[in-house]
């Protein structure tokens, strides 16, 4: 079902070009005027860090933009460099990219004006990490876990990584097993439209969960300058789920439901870039494949006390995804300021096979038929943007982008349809410093955004009793996004970030009617988005208070589209719009104990549906309390006791008989404790 090409050549003509050249590893020059703030390692030590990863999270005031879900690269939305140069990946992305590097390989970090590089898509706070290898060194993470309540033990969440180099090249490696157990359980009531109670059901459900994971890097660079980096990653995701429901139906017999959900996805993901000079400039070659097989099965079945045959339902799917970029970018001065031209292209595809099956009347599985549901989704997208940067002030940097991009889509199976679209795209952003402890950054960009091709296809999410039809006729929003950031840094006090936003979108995605029936994801002709976000670092040590640390992060966003069937302002469908962290460490003097407590809430938007409204809320906060001892053996221990408030995972959901007339059918109220959770955490470096 998949063609996948090969990209053993390419590399290997890349590195023999690289290779003739004698080599010395260096980062790339930031200009001085770009750095806002440098911190050195030793900044970091009383938090006994073992990557370069814990580091950038002690980091007063900024937060890691993980990025990965835009178009392609060229819209730029991760805000860190290492050397001086983006990652060239997109699921094996920054995080993934700082985890790998140990601790002792960190040189400093910088935090820069993104608008005053020549790197295009960057504004605002950017970080740099400067490393210098020297040698061989690694890291390693074991995580055991228990839960109370039934959930089996986690054994395996464990990491373990290498890095090294020195004069002529760096490199990572590392490899994980990013495991997880999980579980839930409690009653859930069914009333009916009058709000009588018909229904009550016993409920447990168990998640297992593993994400083993290889990926790795390498970088050179020669003496010429020229530089090479290449990136790699393979993960898997082994998923085995299994929810058992009592119920007891008013005046039927009692009936067992049993739900369980398999995924044996494999995924990888290959990324590269070369740099050299060229005449005017430089010009930098990026490519990147990454490829997904996900083959799924979700299966009902229904076994009553009276002895009638089984009823239920099996969906199976097995999907390829892929996407394969290839840019290219000439960086160059001219006209008192740094140019960017760069060239995009990229293909996507997701294929599906699926099939539907549901019991007869003496309980064996018959086919369904499901229209839409094995199909072939692409597109071939290329753009072109030309980027400007300048320092226009003393303190004032402007950064600006002009392109245009082409695409096209097209969907095998039943309902094929093949669809052109030409999209202007930039931005225009500005740097202002009116104090060396003050930054303010604004930027406003026209945005095309990515489609999930899964919403063109139909599929069945046989828990909830949830049908999509195939929907041919997405296509891609758009829309105008302003983004103001505000950093001031306290000194010795910590630092603030203050981040608002407004969007207007046209064509936004959510659930439409379809016409000749059913519902999809469609587009809605507009919608807004605005919100804003605080992050702050406050630290106690000018008070006479030594080694306390506070961080907060408040986000805050709403939204408002015209609902497709009602016609009336609601928020976008399933969103997370509000929610709030706090983290409290006390690292003790002249000790190596440390201690903490850290809370989390959030609030989310409702899904809804032609025919239904649900929505997760979990009252109370998260919380968990810590004790860390940072030399057991060279080692770092922490032991942590997770969700102290005793949260809930509680559902409801509102099943109409016509949502127009605001007539219900049923109601579902569910309400599941998840236990208290210990967890070991034991850190080590060699």
């Amino acid at each position: 079902m998949t063609r996948i090409p090969s990209c053993a050549g390419v590399f290997a003509l890349v590195c023999q070009l690289l290779f003739l050249q004698s080599p010395q590893a260096s980062a790339q020059e930031i200009p001085a005027q770009a750095i806002r703030q440098t911190y050195a390692p030793a900044e970091f030590d009383r938090f006994a860090p073992r990557s370069a990863l814990d580091m950038v999270r002690q980091i007063p005031g900024f937060s890691i933009r993980e990025g990965g879900g835009d178009r392609g690269f060229g819209q730029g939305d991760t805000n860190v460099l290492i050397n001086g140069r983006r990652v060239s990946g997109k699921s094996n992305g920054p995080t993934a990219a700082l985890g790998r590097i140990t601790a002792g390989d960190v040189v400093r970090f910088e935090i820069i004006d993104g608008a005053s590089l020549d790197i295009g898509g960057l504004s605002g706070q950017v970080l740099n990490v400067v490393t210098s290898g020297g040698g061989v060194s690694g890291r390693f993470r074991y995580s055991p876990q228990f839960r109370t309540e039934g959930t089996p033990f986690r054994w395996g969440n464990a990491e373990a990584s290498l890095s090294g180099g020195g004069a002529q090249s760096e490199w990572t490696l590392s490899i994980e097993n990013d495991q997880d157990r999980f579980n839930d359980f409690g009653p859930e009531f069914v009333l009916d439209g009058a709000g009588d109670l018909i229904d009550t059901r016993q409920e447990r459900n168990n998640d297992n969960i593993d994400r083993p994971a290889l990926s790795g890097s390498f970088s050179r660079v020669a003496t010429n300058g020229n530089v090479l980096n290449l990136t790699g990653e393979t993960r898997g995701f082994i998923q085995r789920r299994t929810e058992v429901s009592d119920q007891n139906p008013l005046g039927e017999a009692a009936r067992t439901r049993v739900l369980r959900q398999t995924e044996d996805e494999f995924n990888y993901e290959l990324g590269a870039d070369y740099e050299f000079g060229v005449p005017g400039g430089r010009l930098k070659l990026i490519g990147l494949y990454r490829f997904e097989n996900s083959p799924t099965v979700s299966s009902v079945l229904f076994d009553f006390a009276d002895g009638r045959p089984e009823t239920g339902t099996v969906f199976t799917r097995n999907a390829d995804e892929a996407e394969a970029i290839i840019r290219s970018e000439y960086s160059f001065g001219a006209l008192g300021g740094d140019w960017q031209w760069a060239l995009e292209g990229v293909r996507n595809f997701v294929d599906t096979e699926a099939s539907l099956e549901r019991r007869d009347a003496n309980g064996v599985l018959q086919p369904a038929t499901l229209p839409g549901a094995t199909s072939r989704v692409e597109e071939d997208r290329a753009e072109t943007t030309l980027n400007y940067g300048r320092t226009i002030a003393p303190g004032l940097l402007l950064q600006t982008s002009l392109g245009i991009e082409y695409s096209q889509i097209s969907q095998s199976g039943d309902f094929g349809l093949v669809r052109d679209f030409v999209r202007p795209k930039g931005f225009a952003s500005l740097n202002w410093r009116p104090t060396d402890d003050l930054v303010v950054s604004t930027r406003l960009e026209r945005v095309v955004g990515q489609l999930n091709f899964f919403d063109f296809i139909a599929s069945v999410n046989v828990n909830q009793e949830r049908a999509n039809v195939t929907n041919v006729n997405l296509v891609p929003p758009q829309s105008w996004l302003l983004e103001i950031e505000v950093q001031q840094s306290l000194g010795e006090f910590g630092a603030v970030t203050l981040t608002g936003f407004a969007e207007d979108i046209t064509d936004i995605v959510d659930l439409i009617p379809i016409e000749g029936g059913g519902q999809a994801p469609g587009n809605i002709d507009s919608a807004t988005r605005y919100g804003a976000s605080l992050d702050a670092t406050l630290l106690s040590d000018p008070t006479g208070w030594r080694g306390a640390r506070l961080d907060v992060a408040i986000d805050y966003r709403d939204s408002e589209v015209i609902d497709p069937l009602l016609g009336v302002p609601r928020r976008i469908s399933d969103r997370d719009y509000f929610d709030v962290e706090g983290t409290f460490r006390q690292d003790f003097p002249n000790t190596d104990w440390a201690a903490g407590a850290a809370v989390f809430y959030e609030e989310n938007s409702p899904l809804v549906r032609l025919d239904e409204i649900a929505v997760l809320k979990r009252p109370f906060a998260f919380t968990e309390v810590f004790v860390e001892h940072k030399d057991v053996f060279g080692m770092t221990l922490r032991a942590t006791v997770g969700n102290v408030t005793d949260r809930d995972n509680n559902f409801f959901r509102t099943i109409f008989e016509d949502r127009l007339a605001g007539d219900v059918a049923f109601r579902e109220e569910r309400f599941r404790n998840f236990g208290t959770i210990f967890t070991l955490d034991i850190e080590g470096s060699f």
